[in-house]
This record gives C-alpha cells, sequence and structure tokens, in this order.
C-alpha cells in the first residue's frame, strides 16, 4: 500500500503491535467481532503471532504473552509501525533527530506456516519513550 509521506518513502501506519494473555479470545474478539482478517500467522503456543487485516491493509499484530503478570505494569501495547520505502534510511533520520535506536536494520525472513514475508526492520524510541518499528515491504 503506497503512502504519500515523501520523507520515509511510503508512510502511514503498518501495524499496531499488541500482547495478550488470552490469544484465543483475543483474535476471536477481532476477527468475528470486529470483521478483521488474518493474514499470516506463525509459531506455535505459547508463543503464537497473528496479524490481522483492519480491512485497509493496515494490521493489528497480536503476541501471546503468558510471562506477564496481570498488574504488572506492563500494558498491552508494545510498539506502532511506520510503513517506509527504505528502513535504513528512516532510522538515519530518526537518529540525526536525537532519537535512541534499540535495534539497527534487519532483514528477516517471517515465516508463516504456508508462507515467507521477507522485511526489514528497525526500531526507535521517540521523544516520550514509544517504540516505533520502521517497516519495509508490506504484506499483502
Amino acid at each position: 500500500m503506497a503512502g504519500n509521506n515523501k520523507t520515509l518513502g511510503g508512510g502511514g501506519f503498518h501495524h499496531v503491535a499488541i500482547r495478550s494473555r488470552g490469544f484465543d479470545k483475543t483474535v476471536d474478539f477481532y476477527t468475528r467481532g470486529l470483521g478483521f482478517t488474518p493474514k499470516i500467522n506463525w509459531q506455535e503456543a505459547p508463543r503464537r503471532a497473528v496479524m490481522l487485516d483492519a480491512g485497509d491493509g493496515n494490521y493489528l499484530e497480536v503476541f501471546e504473552d503468558l510471562d506477564s503478570p496481570p498488574g504488572s505494569g506492563d500494558g498491552p501495547i508494545l510498539h506502532f509501525a511506520l510503513r517506509c520505502d527504505d528502513t535504513d534510511a528512516a532510522i538515519k533520520r530518526a537518529r540525526d533527530a536525537g532519537c535512541e535506536v534499540t535495534m539497527e536494520p534487519t532483514s528477516i525472513d517471517v515465516q508463516a506456516k504456508e508462507l515467507r514475508v521477507p522485511i526489514r526492520i528497525a526500531f526507535c524510541k521517540g521523544p516520550d519513550g514509544e517504540l516505533i518499528e520502521f517497516f519495509q515491504n508490506e504484506l499483502t
């Protein structure tokens, strides 16, 4: 999905990632309740993950999380991801703007059950500590 952010080359939100202590209930809520469509899933319990299409090519990424006890202060939102055409250039711009890079650009093949999805990602902290992912190559 092409965007029109000339600085990032693409732009727009790709996904928001959340952690779930009740993975099946969460996925059921977003799919049956709100009409999201599963696009890819990977790993097995207790570390499952799925990308759910919200209907417009924006995704909710759900990670199974059984390690964070309720009331631990670990909220459900993990990070948000911005689409970009060049992860390396995007993280350089963020670094030049003064942010802390928490993960240098890395190429990964997400291996779903019957699908290999090549992506290039990097992470940084925004000015308020928010975790931002730059995401190159979108899911279709």
